[in-house]
């Protein structure tokens, strides 16, 4: 998919749109998710350290997430969450990588986050499938210490919009993709919905619905791109 400008996203508990660079200003001064915390402290759900991550694919950066996991989570929690709202096609291996360049070392899925991001400046690439890889950098934005907002492992706080994209027929606002353009020809084949009947299509069937996902058109992946829970 074509690089665009720092795009902006969704506050899941206000629906809002937030830029990028401003959501933890956001989610700070939101009153929608100021109330699901105070909800959530007075549950009897057990307080300990919750871990806001930025989580972005290392080469679309137009596709991101904020998410908070509990410290207690492990990496494996992580890994299935990306999984199922960007990256799942065909139960490709993936693992966790800690550093970067020659430094990088494997880190083992059953690790804590709360031992893994022990130290602000660490961050995390996630690589899947190893064949046709999707990789994704994940870094620390900030720890606050409650009680989660989510009896699920991962809470999700903003997801970025969709972007715009362009049909290469008419510039008109694109809904399909055309994996035939994508393989043989190298090009990014964004059709909207009339072009999308009338583009030829010889080989791997009919164009396919945009999701939002940096893995779309690689490897067996079609979405849906939706939050696992």
């Amino acid at each position: 998919m074509p690089r665009q400008k720092q795009t902006k996203g969704i506050c899941t508990h206000c629906g809002k749109e937030v830029a990028k660079g401003s959501v933890t200003k956001h989610l700070a001064t939101c009153p929608q998710i100021q109330e699901s915390i105070g909800k959530a402290e007075g549950s009897k759900a057990v307080a300990e350290s919750l871990y806001h991550l930025r989580v972005e694919d290392a080469y679309q950066k137009q596709f991101w997430l904020d998410l908070e996991i509990g410290g207690t989570k492990t990496l494996n929690h992580l890994d299935t969450y990306l999984r199922g709202i960007w990256l799942e096609c065909c139960g490709h291996l993936s693992e966790f990588m800690l550093g970067s360049g020659r430094l990088a070392e494997t880190i083992g899925m059953q690790r804590k986050i709360g031992d893994v991001f022990s130290q602000a400046e660490e961050k995390l690439t996630h690589i899947y499938d190893f064949g046709t890889s999707s990789e994704t950098l994940v870094k620390l934005v900030g720890m606050r210490l409650g009680k989660p907002l989510t009896k699920k492992p991962i809470a999700l706080l903003v997801r970025n919009k969709m972007p715009e994209v362009q049909c290469i027929k008419c510039d008109q606002p694109a809904t399909h993709l055309c994996l035939e353009c994508q393989y043989e020809d190298e090009v990014w084949g964004a059709l909207c919905d009339k072009h999308a009947k009338t583009h030829p299509h010889n080989n791997y069937g009919e164009p396919i619905p945009l999701v939002n996902s940096p893995r779309l058109g690689m490897c067996g992946y079609e979405g849906p791109a939706e939050p696992p829970y």
